[in-house]
């Protein structure tokens, strides 16, 4: 269920600004009125990875507070968060879940709510120019018994809360990374080429991510963690290239520490043996 196009749907697709207007004129301007509903502690992951194809789903709760006079465990109480672009009351874009939050009561005024977002690529639920920095709201509605279809606005409640958290929509990133040559002589120069590329969520393909900087990392054979050669710069379509001196055996990888827009990645060590 989303909440904010089944508001707009019963409204006859009022502006969100007269959400606001006070109980005592609600009857008047067909909106519904303000409930006492408040949230808080929003938490939602700080980044979401998104490629072309598959379904993403990401995971929020957040503390609803409420006036005695709302009853929550009504089976026509509903609540979820969202995220959105640009103002609140007029968003560019906003990314919802398919499913309510579920509301767990804890107090006789609060309740732990937590749902989803889910997002698909392949439908078109994003464009490039989206990645970035997103914010959070969370919503409410009761409908205090009134007919869903077809309610009288001036008995139906709404709460909604903007700049809860933020949430940054990334391009999903791929990586690869191929050293050689196999096996190679100690003193001789290691060549390490690979590719890095990201979800391009206008065509469905990935495509290289150019002039970025790439990190040549070792990790000698017996040992866990890896050491930064040298930094180099992917090229017009992605490409990656860099070389070093062979020394001993281990394994070769490139590394990106991503942007805002695209997440970081690793790539899978290659074993070279040095002789």
């Amino acid at each position: 269920m989303r909440i904010r196009a089944t508001v707009a749907a019963v409204t006859g697709a009022l502006a969100l600004s007269v959400f606001a207007v006070p109980a005592a004129q609600a009857a008047d301007t067909g909106a519904p009125y303000t409930m006492d509903v408040s949230f808080s502690n929003l938490k939602i992951a700080s980044a979401i990875k998104v490629g072309t194809t598959n379904k993403v789903s990401t995971t929020y709760s957040y503390t609803l507070t409420h006036g005695s006079d709302v009853d929550i465990t009504r089976s026509d109480f509903y609540s979820d968060a969202y995220l959105y672009r640009g103002a609140l009351d007029d968003p560019s874009k906003t990314l919802e879940g398919d499913n309510e939050a579920t509301c767990t009561v804890v107090t006789d005024t609060t309740a732990t709510c937590t749902g989803t977002v889910d997002i698909y690529p392949a439908d078109g639920d994003l464009v490039n120019a989206d990645a970035g920095s997103w914010s959070v709201a969370a919503e409410a509605i009761a409908f205090n018994g009134q007919d869903q279809s077809n309610p009288d606005m001036s008995k139906v409640g709404f709460a909604e809360q903007g700049g809860l958290a933020t949430s940054n929509v990334q391009r999903y990133s791929k990586l690869t990374a191929n050293a050689g040559p196999e096996p190679v002589k100690k003193g001789a120069t290691l060549t390490t080429t690979g590719k890095l590329s990201r979800a391009n969520w206008e065509d469905g393909l990935y495509h290289g991510y150019t002039n970025q900087p790439v990190k040549l990392q070792f990790r000698k054979a017996g040992t866990t963690t890896y050491t930064t050669v040298k930094t180099v710069y992917s090229d017009s379509s992605g490409n990656v290239k860099a070389t070093a001196t062979a020394s001993y055996d281990g394994y070769w990888r490139l590394s990106f520490a991503g942007t805002s827009t695209t997440p970081a990645v690793n790539a899978t060590g290659d074993y070279v043996d040095v002789q």
